[in-house]
């Protein structure tokens, strides 16, 4: 039912289609646009189409760029030894605001999935083993601690373990302030396995 009027409805409609975005932030959101000047509207129209314009795959490591390679590729300050490697581009963006690596990236664009008909045909595994130099030292594996990540995990390192290369995980276990008694048990169990010496 329209309470309002056709052209909110429409973009609160837009606005809840998006990730984490319910009916009432829609609106908000919606609300928030309509108080802005047409000079705001226009500029934020006009970014969403330039991202979707300017926005590509980086043909080396498939992160998000509008400049090909990536910076982070083009980067003489990298570590071209080490390539880790990610589900999403949003997980590269996590791991370098960390500033703890240096080296660089591959972005599968998914997991192996079974239920949703993802193989391993359909990620960027492939172009993984082809970025692999004589020079590549380690393959650290950057994976989300899902059922369908595990999976993924346990067939790259089958592949790449004749390969002669190091081949890693990150390390995972209780987030920092989380009481122990609240954890899951796969969490706790994990975090024993991967303890590491003090």
């Amino acid at each position: 039912m329209i309470y309002t009027s056709e052209s909110i409805e429409r973009v609160v409609e837009y606005f809840s289609n998006l990730p984490s975005i319910g009916r009432k932030t829609a609106y908000r959101l919606t609300m928030f646009l309509l108080n802005q000047n047409s000079d705001f509207i226009e500029k934020f129209a006009q970014s969403l189409i330039n991202l979707k314009q300017n926005i590509k795959y980086c043909s080396q490591c498939y992160n998000f760029t509008e400049l090909d390679p990536c910076p982070i590729c083009r980067s003489e300050k990298r570590n071209k030894s080490i390539i880790c490697v990610v589900e999403e581009p949003a997980d590269v963006n996590a791991i370098e605001k960390t500033n703890e690596y240096h080296g660089l990236y591959h972005v599968l664009q998914g997991v192996i999935n079974p239920l949703e008909n993802i193989s391993p045909d359909d990620l960027k595994i492939r172009e993984l083993l082809q970025r692999i130099k004589s020079d590549t030292e380690e393959v650290i594996l950057a994976l989300n601690p899902s059922t369908e990540g595990e999976v993924t995990t346990q067939y790259l390192t089958k592949i790449l373990k004749p390969l002669g290369i190091k081949v890693t995980r990150i390390a995972r276990g209780v987030p920092m302030g989380l009481s122990l008694e609240f954890a899951d048990e796969a969490t706790l169990s994990r975090a024993i396995q991967g303890r590491v010496e003090v």
